[in-house]
């Protein structure tokens, strides 16, 4: 069970990774979007 938590921790690493270097290239019109998408999901809180 905990090499099932151990890889499933890798996996979300990586994928923050990779979500971080994606976000990095986006415009600002395309972050602008990104962020109002998160915010009315309610992903990020202000």
């Amino acid at each position: 069970m905990e090499r099932f938590g151990q890889s499933e921790e890798y996996r979300r690493e990586e994928l923050i990774r990779i979500i971080e270097h994606s976000v990095e290239r986006l415009t600002l019109q395309e972050l602008e979007a990104l962020y109002y998408d998160m915010t009315t999901k309610n992903y990020i809180n202000d």
